[in-house]
């Protein structure tokens, strides 16, 4: 039952994007709200960890800082805005300590990390660091700038192709560094 709970989570989350663009083709924005918290507390229950917890809170409170500053509709595209903004600061700030974030996920997997993999989790935690600043920039420039259909390709589309593009160049990389 929790697999499916987080599958739930993980569908309604991917197509956020779509639920927005639908719902303001055909509703006032501040209607879209009920289901944007139904989403982010569904969100919230499914995560085991409690730093990213912390970036869902974080985006729920900059979310409605951002309504009560710049309206319900600009509120609900910000929402891939502070998503990429919380994990940046999440993996940025694990950069700052002896541990980075991908080296703590790395070591529930194995526990013994040899100096290298160290080293290489830290680098990948650097990665995502500047894949999700650049990222949110482009999400917040499409959420201020851009229509609501280029708001939806990015936000919907590319930027989760630009993501599964960098996870599976990071795994190449990884097979290619075990191996030497």
């Amino acid at each position: 039952m929790k697999k499916l709970f987080t599958l739930l989570v993980i569908l309604l989350s991917i197509s956020y994007p779509f639920i927005v663009y639908w719902g303001l083709q055909r509703f006032e924005a501040k209607w879209i709200l009920p289901l944007v918290l139904i989403i982010l507390s569904l969100r919230w229950l499914s995560l085991k960890q409690k730093s990213e917890q912390k970036v869902v809170l974080f985006t729920v409170l900059s979310l409605f800082s951002i309504i009560i500053l710049a309206g319900h509709q600009v509120g609900l595209k910000f929402y891939p805005v502070m998503m990429n903004l919380g994990f940046f600061i999440l993996f940025a700030s694990s950069l700052f300590t002896p541990v980075s974030f991908v080296e703590k996920v790395a070591r529930m997997k194995e526990p013994d990390l040899p100096p290298d993999a160290i080293i290489y989790t830290r680098n990948v935690t650097l990665a995502w660091s500047v894949f999700f600043i650049i990222n949110g920039t482009i999400s917040c420039l499409t959420a201020l700038f851009a229509t609501d259909e280029i708001w939806l390709l990015y936000n919907g589309l590319i930027a989760y192709v630009l993501m599964g593009i960098l996870a599976a160049s990071e795994w190449l990389i990884r097979l290619k560094v075990r191996k030497a």
